[in-house]
């Protein structure tokens, strides 16, 4: 049978394009597993079905569970570093001691008492727990040693009182605790038991309602007996441990024992055996190392000695009895620590960091030879192609202010005459002094009334007047300064181009342009500056993450060489100081500009003026400074402040040594008694000697007469050659308006000014000049210690900054 044939004129229908509207299936099928580059550079999780996606979540989420435990595991376990307890008491009614006994209960392990100088610290080992904690005190009035501690204790017990809970001088050390950064901490009440039953719940419901305010949601544990002080130690084991960001990506040490062995030619330093376990990061023989309070030094090498507090401890059966058996602890480790003394490292000289800290310049680096008479010629050529635009200008004019002059048609241009600048000043001057003169004057006229005091005659006996005077004189200008912001009086004993030659006007202060390289100091040429900043920072904390670092591990305890170490730092450590080192990352040892962001402290009201020298806790340092105060914003330029204002966050420039953001900052102020203010806290947010702090001064005038757009002005300036000077400079009014000037008038100072609008009588005219300001080099490593606070010193003070 034959098959049907389509005829001429069957219908032909469209073929599917299926190749413009295929499927994923499709597509996968055809190309038979090839993925595109651009497919192969996307991101797993998009190709991933919802099936995987859901079980690459759940791995994750294991192994971040998995890391946790793992860190818990290892702090006080007998592979890694003991459990690290800083006990702090934050009321006076306290007893520490009674609490140390408690927490030494014989029954729960094994205890190795530790006391040197002031500071009681022990070491508690508890097989049955698998765990060891290495307590240790300090009081709240001892503010250098609560801060340096808190930096390297694992976790915080706080004491607090039953009635009170803290008084002012723990209440000022919360407040600097909590601004450098808490770690771990666990909140015990002490001496509850003590009170009446009935008054028990209602003094713990009271307490945890005053303590909601800095501590919330927390519990309050007890600590008056034994049971509850072994509730506490489980507590202290279990906790979730939180991370300090300056100490996780460093190595550092608490020094458990120091010896000091002096160099022959000199008594006075030696090599300092810094004894103690690794903590943060492995710790290579070749990095340098920062002693807290006493500056960076280099290691020689680093031994491997026994373990003296081990969680469990050898047992050695006698030879004569076999039921006889002898532990070996931190006594009989220490005799044997001299035979078993194993060397880890020794610091390779190709390869150890250096202690250079500053650049030191050549004071012929940018010296020119004298140019040949082509070049002169040349030079001459040049300069009369580029003047195009010739016009009148004053005598004195520098090309940068010709180009603000205005013709008569309302146009500026042109080229004015050579300027030739005679003097190159420095630009660190301090200008305070000369201000300072200018304001006398106004200073003078003013009076104070002072009141007799009848009841106390030996008051007056206390009272330091000339302190009285000087905080008076600064409370007088900072008050001047929120009145009427940089405005300064002209001087009339001294020209106004003379007084103000450093000083520049802006056409705007936000876009007109201003070179970071331009008229540097001297101290520029001993710092170091980073080509990108953010790219070397992100690049040493990658390398942190990724590479494996030769030295000694997390968890061993270790015996530290540091050579060239003066012999007042093991005389401060036998005095009961703590002994904190931590290793630096690459860089940090040598000086550039920091910039921190700070906020003032509400509890300090004095007023703070620039470049008064200041106390720093950056981070894992300590040292001294005069910062310069700037605004905050994302501009290139960065206006002036005189005073740390309260109101507002500041960025303080300082030269000191180069550290790694993040990192907390705390100011402190010492007081004529010796004491330590907090005045302000922050965050480090730069390392920039670029970032320029533009200085702002402001002259005014008042208007004589007003001829609807045009007005005589007096007494901004008292000569005509000042006028003339400062004629490109534009003019502004405190009600808006802006202006410049036309001519002078007489030779008195008085000068007819034009302006975009018709001028008040009772409008100020102002004219804004800028200069660039730096910071003093003033740095210095080593801070005195502070007066310890006493409740009654701060409680006398707090009347005082409440009635300012």
């Amino acid at each position: 049978m034959a098959a049907h044939r389509s005829g001429p004129l069957k219908q032909q229908n469209k073929a599917h394009k299926g190749g413009r509207h295929r499927g994923r299936g499709s597509a996968q099928r055809d190309g038979k597993g090839r993925l595109a580059p651009k497919t192969l550079s996307k991101k797993v999780r998009k190709d991933l079905s919802r099936v995987d996606q859901r079980h690459r979540a759940s791995q994750l989420r294991k192994q971040k569970k998995e890391a946790v435990l793992a860190e818990k595991r290892q702090l006080g376990s007998k592979d890694g570093p003991p459990h690290q307890v800083l006990v702090v008491p934050l009321h006076d009614r306290i007893s520490l001691p009674e609490a140390f006994r408690l927490l030494q209960d014989r029954d729960t392990g094994t205890v190795h008492l530790n006391e040197r100088g002031s500071t009681h610290s022990f070491m508690l080992l508890c097989p049955r727990l698998k765990h060891r904690w290495f307590f240790t005190s300090a009081r709240p009035g001892d503010l250098h040693t609560v801060l340096d501690m808190a930096k390297v204790a694992d976790t915080i017990l706080f004491l607090l009182d039953p009635l009170e809970g803290w008084d002012s001088t723990g209440d000022y050390c919360l407040s600097c605790l909590f601004a450098q950064g808490l770690p771990t901490y666990t909140l015990a009440v002490q001496g509850i038991s003590s009170l009446p039953p009935k008054k028990q719940v209602d003094a713990r419901r009271k307490l945890s309602k005053a303590v909601e305010k800095r501590f919330p949601e927390d519990k309050l544990l007890l600590l008056d007996t034994q049971q509850e002080a072994g509730m506490l130690l489980r507590q202290l084991a279990n906790q979730k441990q939180r991370h300090l960001a300056f100490r996780d990506r460093r190595a550092y040490l608490f020094a458990h024992a120091a010896d000091f062995v002096p160099s022959e030619e000199n008594d006075l330093m030696g090599t300092l055996k810094i004894s103690g376990y690794v903590r943060g990061q492995a710790l290579n023989v070749n990095s340098v190392l920062h002693i807290i309070g006493h500056g960076d030094f280099q290691m020689k090498q680093i031994d491997a000695p026994v373990d003296p507090f081990p969680l469990n401890p050898r047992v050695i059966r006698s030879s004569k009895d076999s039921g006889t058996a002898m532990e070996i602890c931190s006594a009989d480790a220490v005799a044997d620590m001299e035979e078993d003394l194993k060397v880890l490292m020794k610091a390779d000289p190709d390869r150890q960091a250096s202690l250079q800290t500053e650049v030191i310049p050549d004071p012929m680096e940018g010296e020119q030879t004298w140019p040949t008479e082509e070049e002169l010629s040349e030079a001459h050529d040049l300069l009369k192609e580029s003047s195009k635009v010739v016009k009148k200008v004053p005598k004195g004019t520098s090309s940068y202010q010709a180009e603000w002059i205005l013709d008569e048609d309302g146009e500026s241009g042109g080229e004015g005459d050579e300027y030739d600048d005679t003097e190159h000043e420095n630009f660190m001057e301090e200008e305070s002094q000369d201000e300072g003169n200018e304001e006398e004057e106004e200073e003078e006229c003013e009076t104070m009334t002072i009141g007799e005091s009848v009841r106390d005659d030996l008051y007056d006996e206390k009272v330091d007047e000339e302190a009285e005077e000087k905080m008076l004189e600064k409370y007088k200008q900072e008050r001047l300064e929120e009145m009427f912001p940089d405005e300064v009086d002209t001087p009339r004993d001294v020209a106004a181009r003379i007084r103000f030659q450093k000083y520049r006007g802006l056409k705007s202060f936000r876009t007109s342009p201003w070179d970071p390289k331009e008229n540097l100091p001297r101290d520029y040429a001993r710092i170091f500056q980073f080509q990108n900043f953010i790219n070397t920072r992100r690049r040493i904390f990658k390398e942190i993450e990724e590479e494996e670092v030769e030295g000694a591990e997390v968890g061993w305890y270790v015996t530290l060489h540091v050579s060239e170490v003066p012999v007042s730092v093991v005389e401060h450590f036998k005095r009961g100081t703590p002994l904190i080192a931590f290793s630096l990352l690459p860089h940090e040892q040598k000086m550039s500009v920091l910039n921190m962001v700070v906020s003032r402290h509400p509890g300090n009201t004095e007023p703070v003026k620039a470049k008064e020298e200041l106390i720093f806790h950056c981070g894992f340092r300590r040292f001294r400074a005069s910062p310069l105060f700037s605004q905050h914003t994302a501009a290139d330029k960065h206006k002036f402040q005189r005073f740390l204002t309260a109101d507002t966050a500041l960025v303080v420039t300082v030269y000191a040594p180069i550290t790694f953001p993040p990192a907390s900052v705390l100011l402190f102020k010492q007081n004529s008694n010796g004491m330590h203010s907090l005045i302000a806290t922050g965050h480090l947010l730069s390392v920039d000697p670029d970032r320029m702090v533009i200085k702002r001064v402001v002259l005014s005038g008042h208007p004589f007469k007003i001829f609807t757009k045009t007005a005589v002005v007096r007494y901004m300036f008292f000569n005509r050659e000042d006028v003339l000077w400062f004629k490109p400079v534009e003019l502004r009014t405190k009600w808006g308006r802006r202006g410049h000037i036309k001519e002078p008038l007489g030779t008195h100072g008085h000068m007819k000014c034009s302006f975009d609008g018709k001028l008040k009588s009772q409008d100020t005219v102002l004219m804004n000049l800028y200069k660039r300001v730096f910071p003093k080099w003033t740095y210095d490593p080593y801070v005195p210690e502070p007066v310890p606070w006493v409740k009654s010193e701060i409680s006398s003070t707090v009347p005082e900054m409440d009635m300012e």
